[in-house]
């Protein structure tokens, strides 16, 4: 990739626009496998886990991952439902990493994992004064976008679909009015990712990265699943940038004909 199209969050580049998270692997070799493959430079992490113990290998192993690939550690807030909960967490993270990335998540709704929007912006301001580059998991929602960019966020994060459901890009017209109106924000599909097929969809419209985990760490062979995202996101980005040709509701030949002879062949 070329150095000037690099994707750059709070100032600092990153190699690549496929960002992994680490949980559900069947074991931490494996993970540490699928990061390689996926060349990854932003690996998320689940704080709770890690702060109550649980999966210390996998942790340890992302660790290991990040420092040997270069890769920053995104520790994130998953299975907060307040702010105050989310801002807690937050601060235990900047102790235990010595980093001020957060992915911001607060859960508003059990059964869908939608973010509460009210939450999460006043747990996104906060943490900004605090000093925290934040990256918010969010819905679509061009208003509630707007005030968190106002609040201070470096990125914003967009579900593609529920965590875990592997949709893909379920509300379109919404995704693309939101990468419209907001032409200069950094903008990652987060959740919902199933397929290949749908990261390089969502580069193609536009977006600057992907973040997923559930569909490389449940793959039948999640190494090769990584490998292939990564070759996605690089095709989606590079047809981005190449300029699509626009949809039409027309035929339109290829190879303009009319008023020409066109032979097949010579007659002779």
């Amino acid at each position: 990739m070329a150095h000037h199209d690099l994707l750059s969050i709070a100032g600092v580049p990153l190699g690549s626009r496929l960002l992994l998270g680490t949980a559900g692997y069947a074991s931490p070799a494996l993970l540490g496998e699928a990061i390689r493959a996926s060349g990854s430079q932003l690996l998320t992490l689940g704080l709770k886990r890690s702060v109550q113990g649980g999966d210390n290998g996998f942790v340890e192993l992302a660790l290991q991952a990040a420092r040997a690939q270069g890769a920053r550690l995104l520790p994130n807030t998953a299975g907060c439902h307040t702010a105050r909960e989310a801002i807690q967490l937050a601060c235990m993270a900047r102790e235990l990493y010595g980093t001020a990335w957060i992915k911001l998540e607060v859960i508003g709704d059990a059964h869908t994992l939608q973010p509460d929007p009210f939450e999460l912006l006043e747990a996104a301001r906060s943490l900004v004064k605090l000093g925290f580059t934040v990256l918010p998991y969010c819905t679509e929602d061009l208003v509630l976008c707007r005030r968190l960019l106002d609040a201070g966020c470096a990125v914003l994060m967009p579900w593609g679909a529920p965590i875990g459901s592997g949709q893909g890009l379920i509300n379109l017209p919404g995704l693309r009015t939101l990468r419209e109106r907001l032409p200069d924000a950094t903008l990652i599909i987060d959740a919902g990712l199933g397929a290949p097929s749908q990261a390089a969809q969502a580069l193609e419209l536009g977006f600057d990265a992907v973040l997923l985990n559930s569909a490389v760490a449940q793959a039948r062979d999640p190494v090769a699943m990584a490998g292939a995202f990564a070759d996605a996101v690089r095709a989606g980005r590079a047809a981005y940038r190449a300029g699509l040709m626009a949809p039409q509701d027309f035929a339109r030949a290829s190879t303009p004909v009319s008023g020409h002879p066109y032979l097949l062949g010579d007659a002779r």
